[in-house]
């Protein structure tokens, strides 16, 4: 699979230069972000999450984490109903919804930490 190309397949062509757009991209648009210190500004949340009060924002991590582990522990309780595995019974559309509470939890969590380091 990694065996040496003999050189008369090695192509000594040069493509195309690349030429530079006239306008720029997205990455050169972009804000820096990076920061010095223990935590980072509120201005990495996004507009929206930057002006929420961590309080706010640690309420809404509680209801998301309540609503993950609401539907982990009703998904086991239908686990335990016979013949729920072999069938996918215990299958329901809002446990699954339920379920991303737990990553949404962590996120939420994180910016009421940085919001609270920031004094809001």
């Amino acid at each position: 699979a990694f065996a040496p190309m003999p050189r008369a397949a090695i192509s000594t062509q040069t493509a195309h230069p690349i030429k530079a757009s006239p306008f720029p991209t997205s990455l050169a648009m972009a804000e820096d972000m990076s920061w010095e210190g223990e935590y980072p500004p509120s201005k990495v949340l996004g507009p929206i999450m930057s002006k929420m009060p961590s309080g706010l924002l640690g309420l809404i991590s509680i209801v998301c984490a309540g609503a993950c582990v609401y539907s982990i522990a009703q998904s086991g309780v239908l686990q335990q109903e016979a013949g729920a595995l072999s069938s996918g019974s215990w299958v329901k559309w809002q446990y699954i919804l339920g379920s991303f509470g737990g990553p949404l939890a962590w996120g939420t969590h994180v910016a009421a930490w940085i919001q609270r380091k920031n004094g809001m």
